[in-house]
């Protein structure tokens, strides 16, 4: 790759391959597919390989979803404090570049989704498709970008049970709708914490009241977190949660409820970036407590 003189010095290839996929954030979306197939497989046991190519086929997806996500906002990124030194917003990597990186990893991507079968390459392309094409340039228009973002948000964990199972099962609808519902106190959370920044890149996702941020972003989590609890008790009642996940999660959203609440009412940084953090946990430790179950 030749690389432009703008702040080559500091960044290696490496490093601008990890920037431009994501690379912590992608590799969580891995994680929670390949739990969410374990927990979907009839046994406990599973083949290493398997895993692998599950693994590495939602790499590559979610690493062309990125790349396709800054490609298109490379103008708005520059006007951003966080992400002005991503390496095509900066000029690290050329348009002509990230869409051969975008290319190649979505066709490797697919290839390998697909040797578990269709139905589970058709979700990992459209996962990528919808965030890349409808979720980024929706950020720009209203905040109906949230909803929209939180379908190939919820994906993962979709992809992970039909990997296993070979079709969309109750289970692959109820861990979906878990992390969908899941995504709203998170998103939020750092819509809070960076509105000032999105606002200036003229980003229209976070809800607005008299042209300022929504006072009842804390309200709105509140309830999307109570939205968890349904999803629970159906992933008991088809036997697929035990007494202790059952417990474990319903602990920790009434626990995410209560940092949902905490934002309404201090409305504050300190009080966001709690909520943020709860959420960074509440997802994987939800399908440890499934898989702790299976076992």
């Amino acid at each position: 790759m030749s690389y432009s003189k703008v702040n080559t010095a500091n960044y290696s290839i490496f490093q601008d391959l990890m920037m431009l996929f994501k690379f912590r954030l992608t590799i969580t979306v891995v994680f929670s597919a390949i739990l969410a197939y374990w927990i979907a497989l009839d046994s406990f046991s599973f083949n290493l390989s398997s895993v692998a190519i599950l693994g590495l086929g939602g790499f590559c997806i979610t690493a062309a979803a990125n790349t396709f996500n800054q490609l298109l906002e490379k103008d708005f990124d520059k006007l951003m404090k966080r992400t002005e030194n991503r390496p095509i917003a900066s000029g690290r990597i050329s348009n002509t570049q990230a869409i051969l990186i975008a290319g190649l990893t979505s066709v490797v991507g697919v290839v390998l989704l697909a040797s578990f079968n269709l139905s589970t390459a058709f979700f990992g392309f459209v996962s990528m498709v919808l965030y890349s094409f409808i979720y980024t340039p929706l950020k720009r228009i209203n905040s109906s970008a949230i909803p929209v973002g939180a379908i190939p948000g919820a994906m993962p964990v979709l992809i992970g049970c039909v990997a296993a199972q070979g079709e969309v099962t109750d289970l692959a609808i109820v861990l979906f709708s878990v992390q969908f519902f899941w995504q709203f106190p998170h998103f939020w959370a750092i819509g809070w914490l960076g509105y000032d920044d999105y606002k200036k890149a003229g980003f229209k996702f976070i809800p607005e009241r008299n042209g300022q941020r929504d006072s009842m972003l804390g309200i709105y989590s509140v309830f999307y977190a109570f939205m968890l609890f349904p999803m629970i008790v159906i992933l008991y009642l088809i036997g697929y949660a035990g007494i202790i996940s059952l417990v474990g999660m319903s602990i920790m959203t009434l626990g995410y409820m209560y940092m949902g609440y905490v934002l309404h009412k201090n409305d504050d940084r300190k009080s966001a970036l709690m909520l943020m953090f709860f959420s960074f946990f509440y997802l994987p430790l939800s399908l440890i407590l499934l898989l702790v179950d299976k076992i």
